[in-house]
């Protein structure tokens, strides 16, 4: 009997042993970031710009509690988090955590010791074959299509629109039709023929909500309940749903920002198949009918802060549709790239691999002399390729470390700017440009650049080139206006009913320039060297979407609603 119970001790131990995860003692480095346990039980976290935060720790199993001694406030109470060791790398997940920074910093980490590389990722892109086999219908082009975000080359502009100034959907005045939209998305209608298309991610959480406003928190959702990733077709005319398709359902595969929807990117078309792309839950392309022609799945796609890799805010840059080619800016923390896919099969056309952080801005193809330039805005170089092939032609350096506004292209310029502090640069380069245009310290233009400027970019809005004029909106309301060939400023100004800020572009028509406010203020301004205020118009909800301008109507999508905005 005592030789059994000794060797049921011995077992138990021996378990327990195998069971307890070792905490490595050795400095552990994520990017800016250092991390270190020591084996007394004590530890500290320190990074660039955060609070430094030291304390005790103690392990149990797979998990380990953290308790802080010093750090930010309110952070006193414990921490837990399992704690997982695959040879140098170690990680670290969330268990239950009340201090907001250190969950930030922590939550899904992955460590390694000071100058080790992280070990490449291989990415498997996995296309799937629809049900549809029909062939596709020809596709017929008009003037009135807006058929990605911001319309045609992004450019944002429609004229012979014949908008009314003024309307309210209170007493329907210029309403032509509202209809709900079920689910949560910050993405923008676009138009071809007589359909619109949107997007949308509908939870299974009733309460899903994000926090609109001027802030500077960069905190997750906790929202990771299961979702519906869908695509309405609605009729132009009447409002009508043609078709809804679930492109995909189950869990989110990745957070997203506080203030970002599971649903931010547009969809794009191209008359014959409309594609929409949830990130991780992957891409999908339909005829107009509604049925599936082709699914690529990209693996998890995980885009988040420039200096916490663990932080994920999820994607929103938007696919484009360029002469039979569906691409996509896919900038992530793990590997970054451009990708190229038969609209019709899906099958990848060619990949570029980028040395890039994770980016929102979606990418533009444009006309120029030069021939065609695919031009892409990003954390640590803008770049020009060849759309054909996916070679890439310049890189400019100095932008911002987080960028989100799309490229333009007016006046044989590309205008690119990007408003995270301190750099905050727009910039207007030659088309044609070839090899690094980087400007030299101090400069504001060269050969290749014609002109620049610093601390003016705008952090969310793209900017707009309207009648040799650029507008550039920044998040606070400061609106600026600049000659397009020269980048002389013409004005700045303060907008009225700034409220939570702005996030949704500006967009034109006739000679008239549409603002809209986060609260749902839509700001009629005339454009033209003075800055004169038309009419200030509700739409009586949040307002992030970029609005999309056919035969004149102007078509906004509300928090809750699209709405179809016209004389009657």
């Amino acid at each position: 009997m005592m030789i059994r119970r000794a060797f049921a001790a011995v077992l138990f131990l021996t378990a327990t042993t195998f069971a307890q995860t070792a905490v490595p003692s050795g400095p552990l480095a994520m990017r800016d970031f250092r991390l270190q346990f020591d084996p007394a039980g004590t530890f500290s976290l320190s990074g660039a710009g955060w609070p430094s935060m030291t304390g005790s720790w103690r392990m149990s199993g797979a998990e380990i509690t953290l308790q802080n001694q010093t750090g930010p406030q309110n952070c006193g109470g414990a921490a837990r988090y399992t704690l997982s060791v695959d040879g140098a790398r170690v990680g670290l997940d969330v268990v239950a955590d009340d201090c907001q920074a250190r969950r930030m910093i922590l939550d899904r980490s992955r460590w390694l010791p000071p100058g080790t590389a992280p070990p490449p990722q291989a990415r498997r892109i996995v296309r799937s074959a629809g049900t549809a086999k029909a062939p596709l219908r020809a596709a017929k082009q008009s003037a009135a299509d807006w058929p990605s975000f911001r319309g045609r080359e992004a450019s944002g502009i429609s004229d012979q629109q014949n908008l009314p100034d003024t309307w309210n959907p209170a007493t329907g005045e210029h309403i032509l039709w509202k209809t709900p939209i079920p689910g949560l998305a910050h993405s923008s209608p676009i138009v071809w023929g007589d359909t619109i298309f949107v997007t949308s991610a509908i939870t299974s959480r009733g309460d899903a909500t994000f926090k609109p406003g001027l802030y500077g928190d960069g905190d997750a959702s906790e929202d990771r309940s299961p979702h519906r990733w869908m695509l309405y077709a609605i009729d132009k005319r009447s409002g009508k749903i043609k078709w809804e398709r679930v492109a995909a359902q189950g869990e989110p595969k990745n957070k997203r920002h506080i203030k970002s929807t599971y649903a931010s990117a547009s969809p794009a078309t191209d008359g014959r198949i409309v594609v929409a792309w949830f990130g991780s839950q992957g891409i999908h392309a339909y005829d107009f009918d509604g049925g599936l022609r082709w699914s690529v799945d990209l693996g998890r796609v995980d885009m988040g802060a420039y200096d916490i890799p663990a932080y994920e805010w999820g994607p929103a840059s938007s696919p484009i549709i360029w002469n039979g080619l569906v691409i996509v800016q896919c900038d992530t923390q793990a590997d970054s790239f451009l990708l190229a896919l038969n609209a019709e099969t899906g099958e990848t056309v060619w990949k570029t691999d980028r040395n890039e952080l994770p980016s929102w801005g979606t990418p533009t193809v444009v006309t120029t002399a030069a021939g065609p330039e695919l031009i892409t805005n990003a954390s640590r170089l803008v770049r020009g390729y060849d759309p054909k092939s996916g070679r890439e032609l310049w890189t400019l350096g100095g932008s911002s470390m987080i960028t989100a506004p799309t490229p333009i292209f007016a006046n044989g310029l590309h205008i690119i700017a990007s408003g995270r502090a301190p750099e905050r640069p727009v910039f207007a380069v030659k088309a044609g440009a070839r090899g690094d245009l980087t400007l030299a310290k101090d400069a504001t233009s060269s050969p290749q650049i014609a002109w620049s400027k610093t601390g003016r970019g705008s952090y969310m809005p793209t900017p707009l080139a309207y009648r040799g004029i650029v507008y550039v909106l920044a998040n606070n309301g400061v609106f600026d206006a600049y000659d397009a060939e020269t980048g002389r400023e013409i004005y700045r100004q303060r907008l009225p009913l700034v409220g939570s800020g702005f996030s949704a572009s500006p967009v034109a028509a006739d000679g008239k320039i549409y603002l809209s406010n986060e609260d749902g203020e839509m700001l009629v301004i005339e454009a033209g060297a003075t800055f004169k205020q038309i009419a200030t118009n509700s739409i009586g909800e949040m307002l992030m979407a970029t609005p999309a301008l056919s035969d004149g109507v102007m078509y906004v999508r509300g928090v809750s609603s699209l709405f179809a905005i016209g004389r009657r």
